[in-house]
């Protein structure tokens, strides 16, 4: 069951079953309100990997909206008044109405145009969320660099035979992300996957294909592409 520490009191507040309104409180299009999208972005995955029903609420700008667009963070409800129960998540200066808040450092630096947006969403994700993040170029390189190397051998493992993800990767990965939604613990569970030799392709394959529905990487798009 997801764990979310709510930043009200500091302490852990289980997410049970039932509809869960997700709303992200964004105002401008700046870095850290693109962060504040993204958190609730995967929030609202983790949930339906948990088999939540989820309904996310937002009203970003349209320059945030295109931002968003970029890096693959899915449309939101622009309301959704009582549905459900509400968490919001917030900036860390941001105020919010009565429920549970989840909040969001700042994310600060400049992103060129010539920067990849999966690059600048892992870059991202790479942090706690109650972190600051500064993106800058060393950052966001290696961002890059982890991205043409994961799709490269998710592609190679896809041309094995299947094998189930073991039963231990997959509960580290759950056990990760429900824990206050640790997306750090989840990339660092798949850098072991990539280097346990040990393990089949097929089940290497199958676990970064299964975290990548929380992490919205397209890390399986490269499959089929020609050398």
């Amino acid at each position: 069951m997801l764990r979310i520490i709510d930043a009200r009191d500091g302490e852990p507040t289980e997410v049970r079953p039932g509809l869960i309104r997700v709303h992200a409180h964004v105002t401008g299009a700046d870095t850290t309100a693109l962060r504040v999208l993204l958190v609730a972005d995967v929030l609202a995955r983790a949930l339906e990997l948990g088999g939540t029903p989820v309904v996310t609420v937002a009203a970003p700008t349209t320059a945030l909206r295109a931002r968003a667009d970029d890096l693959g963070i899915r449309p939101a409800e622009p309301d959704a008044p009582g549905v459900g129960r509400v968490l919001h998540v917030v900036g860390a200066q941001d105020a919010a109405p009565d429920g549970v808040r989840v909040e969001v450092a700042p994310a600060t630096g400049p992103v060129g145009a010539s920067v990849p947006a999966s690059a600048v969403r892992l870059a991202l994700l790479a942090h706690r969320r109650r972190h600051p993040v500064d993106l800058g170029a060393a950052v966001l390189a290696e961002a890059r660099d982890t991205l043409v190397r994961w799709r490269k051998a998710v592609a190679g493992w896809a041309t094995r035979p299947s094998r189930p993800i073991p039963a231990q990767v997959r509960d580290q990965l759950r056990a990760a992300w429900e824990d206050d939604l640790d997306v750090p613990a989840v990339l660092a569970a798949l850098r072991r996957v990539e280097e346990a030799d040990e393990m089949p392709d097929g089940a290497r394959f199958e676990a970064y294909a299964y975290a990548d529905r929380l992490l919205g990487l397209e890390l399986t798009r490269e499959i089929g592409a020609s050398t």
